[in-house]
């Protein structure tokens, strides 16, 4: 048996766990695979019971990176686990992969050390990065944030020449640093926004003589596409099933004060406009540019890469140009979850990604499946009036799950920001990401992905709104503090009418 142990607190580190367990391959890979959460949150092992999911967790003293450490070496040495991929990104700037590998494990852990994190954690590194090796990205450039003047000047550059542009604080913001400006009108309350939030953060690391680096990317229109890259220690790579983020907060908005950037609403899988050609323009632009990087500057290692990417594409949907906007070094949350789910050799993937030979390891992709993730989410209201996420959430308040329900109509559930309480035996509501509604159709004959998707978030959305998952509010016992974005799918019907002969 070959455990493979996902590091982390949030969905994506159970649901990884669960497909290493549970997918077949159906090439005869006789090897059989267990997955592991390290860690999790305090509702997953009772959670995974329930189910009857054959997953086993390693717990941790706390959250940190040292108890993470000490807790992976043990299973290391014990056996209870073979390999361990974080998945949160702060574990691997915190120096995680260094600890184990100072350990003498090295070769058994995936990600970054140290040196080498600073691919996603600095952007403004990552950018000069990829200006070295010709890796495509939008028009950008770095100026003081305390400079309004420089702020502004460069700002109104990027609208008149490109239609808007993006500022972002440069460094780990949990992909919350990021502010879009489409008019001039915008600018100053944008800047007085990110500067009210980051503010603190600035000073701590850079003091106030250091200039405090700011990003001003250019807005480039087009489709926004990420992709999920395991990457072996030699620079093999394979390419995971493409996926649709739905980051913002709500729908039909632009991304704004009012409709934030959050952690990650909803996710589907394929993406819409998921082609041959844009897998091999991505690999031969994006991909293989930046390994030869990460091994020219000795900082290659077993990793997953996830570049977040827009594509500009001509009338008959293939693609014209990439652009690389930012890199990830590690799974997207919640795509990674649609992701794992139309792979039935995940479990080998990442061993020969460990292993050195992720060349002659081909991901089995169930081509002929949508999946879907809908985030439940914190809704507003409370004793003090939260806002909900990603504002102030209200916490504590207990759950009720319809599991019979959910098994019945092929619906899994994901918990996330979830507590257990042992003495009443009820799971409660942690705030944020509450739980995720996943679950898989099949494209049958003579239909379309766009009516088989149509179908699917139907389903999710029936199940959501009968009350099936529910947190109870404190002021409403019928009522449901659960809140979602109704909209995940809905780009595979626009996808088709707007390229009809696809």
């Amino acid at each position: 048996m070959i455990k493979i142990g996902f590091a982390g607190t949030d969905a994506r580190s159970l649901q990884g766990a669960l497909v290493v367990s549970t997918a077949k391959s159906s090439n005869g890979n006789n090897d059989f695979f267990h997955g592991v959460v390290i860690r999790g949150t305090p509702a997953m092992p009772e959670f995974a019971k329930r189910m009857d999911w054959p997953i086993s967790f390693v717990p941790t003293t706390d959250n940190s990176v040292g108890s993470y450490a000490k807790a992976i070496v043990s299973a290391l040495k014990d056996g209870l686990v073979d390999y361990v991929v974080p998945m949160p990104e702060g574990l691997i700037y915190e120096g995680l992969v260094d600890l184990v590998t100072k350990a003498g494990f090295g070769d058994r852990i995936a990600g970054f050390l140290k040196a080498g994190a600073f691919v996603e954690g600095d952007k403004i590194a990552c950018k000069r990065l990829c200006r070295d090796f010709n890796i495509p990205t939008a028009e950008w450039c770095s100026v003081d944030a305390r400079d309004y003047s420089a702020v502004l000047r460069t700002v109104l550059y990027m609208i008149d020449k490109h239609g808007g542009a993006v500022m972002k604080f440069p460094l780990s913001a949990a992909g919350k640093g990021s502010r879009l400006i489409l008019d001039a009108w915008q600018i100053r309350e944008t800047w007085d926004g990110l500067m009210a939030d980051y503010g603190k953060d600035y000073r701590a690391i850079f003091g106030d003589l250091m200039p405090w680096p700011l990003l001003i990317e250019a807005r480039r229109m087009g489709v926004e596409i990420s992709f999920t890259v395991p990457v072996d220690k030699n620079g093999n790579f394979q390419f995971l099933p493409s996926a649709l983020d739905y980051p913002e907060r709500f729908a039909g908005r632009p991304a704004g004060k009012d409709n934030p950037i959050t952690g990650g609403m909803n996710s589907a899988s394929p993406h819409p406009m998921d082609t041959k050609e844009l897998f091999e323009i991505a690999g031969d632009q994006i991909i293989k540019p930046f390994i030869r990087a990460l091994a020219i500057n000795n900082i290659l290692r077993p990793c997953i890469l996830y570049p977040g990417c827009v594509i500009s594409l001509d009338h008959q949907m293939r693609p014209k140009r990439i652009l690389m906007y930012e890199m990830n070094i590690r799974p997207g949350e919640p795509e990674f979850q649609p992701v794992a789910r139309r792979i039935r050799n995940l479990g080998p993937i990442m061993k020969a990604m460990l292993e050195g030979n992720l060349d002659t390891v081909v991901p089995e992709v169930r081509q002929d499946q949508v999946s879907m993730s809908i985030a439940l989410v914190t809704g507003p209201g409370g004793p003090d009036g939260q806002k909900g996420y990603p504002w102030s959430c209200t916490k504590g308040e207990p759950m009720e799950i319809d599991f019979a329900y959910c098994e019945k109509k092929s619906i899994q559930l994901i918990p996330s920001a979830m507590d257990y309480d042992a003495e009443k035996e009820i799971f409660k509501s942690d705030g944020t990401r509450v739980i995720y509604m996943n679950a898989n159709a099949t494209v049958k004959p003579g239909e379309t992905i766009a009516l088989t998707a149509y179908r699917l978030k139907e389903k999710l959305l029936t199940a959501f709104d009968a009350g099936k998952v529910r947190v109870i509010p404190r002021e409403n016992p019928s009522g449901n503090r659960l809140d979602l974005r109704r909209d995940v799918g809905d780009h595979y019907i626009i996808a088709e009418n707007a390229f009809p002969t696809r």
